[in-house]
């Protein structure tokens, strides 16, 4: 477990990999541009680290000596929601889409460009980036809008009492529309507003997570449709229903 430092780091990145070589490439690689890098080869480690030095960015190797990278992303996305990248051997989708689904951010199949690991990295921090500074320049009331109530601390979103399971995405994306009730966004917009900079994201990956949030409002009450579709235009939403 290392802990290299840099003063004037661009971001901290956490690299979970137990395969030396491998974490040695992407510590130098990250570091020339400027990266802040933490090593773990356990999960163990990793979990020490994460809780010290709340990094900025996470790469997660699925496959560890003493666990699963999936049970580590789960833990803590579940305490903060920090951008997690999976980098594994399994390129099967089965676990492509276990961990998105989980919340990550991307999944890169070994063996994987260095550029391109640093481009993927660089692209998700400034699309966090981006999110933090609309969501304190967004008008917002501390209850949210009707039905929804919205907890920007904890990263939470209530909808009739009930709290949501949300993946980042999701929040993003139902945040977004509850910024600005009745407004119709493109699906342009909204992947300019929650999947900034994403790269091979299509806008069907919105048409995907609005299925996936009807499906959870759906499961709390079925009084209420608040996501409207205007077809050929986008998406908005009454928090009326």
């Amino acid at each position: 477990m290392t802990k290299p430092a840099a003063a004037s780091a661009l971001a901290t990145v956490l690299i979970v990999e137990d395969e030396p070589a491998i974490a040695e490439a992407l510590a130098v690689a990250l570091y020339r541009e400027g990266y802040r890098c933490l090593r773990a080869g356990l999960g163990r480690e990793a979990r020490v680290l994460f809780r010290d030095d709340q990094p900025d960015l996470v790469l997660l190797d699925v496959g560890l000596p003493d666990g699963s990278g999936f049970d580590l992303c789960r833990e803590w996305l579940a305490a903060a929601k920090v951008p997690t990248v999976f980098l594994t051997a399994r390129g099967e989708e089965f676990d492509r889409v276990l961990g998105l689904e989980l919340g990550a951010d991307d999944y890169i199949v070994k063996p994987f460009s260095l550029r391109e690991v640093v481009a993927r990295v660089r692209a998700i921090l400034r699309r966090a980036s981006r999110a933090r500074e609309r969501a304190s320049s967004d008008e917002q009331t501390p209850e949210g809008p009707a039905l929804f109530r919205i907890d920007e601390t904890r990263v939470r979103i209530e909808y009739c009492g009930a709290r949501l399971e949300l993946t980042r995405y999701e929040f993003g994306l139902l945040r977004a529309l509850l910024a600005h009730p009745q407004r119709v966004f493109s699906r342009a917009e909204l992947m300019d507003r929650v999947w900034a900079d994403a790269l091979d994201t299509g806008e069907r990956t919105v048409d995907a997570h609005v299925k996936m949030l009807r499906a959870k409002l759906r499961a709390i009450t079925l009084e209420h449709e608040p996501i409207v579709t205007h077809r050929g235009l986008g998406y908005s939403i009454d928090p009326c229903g």
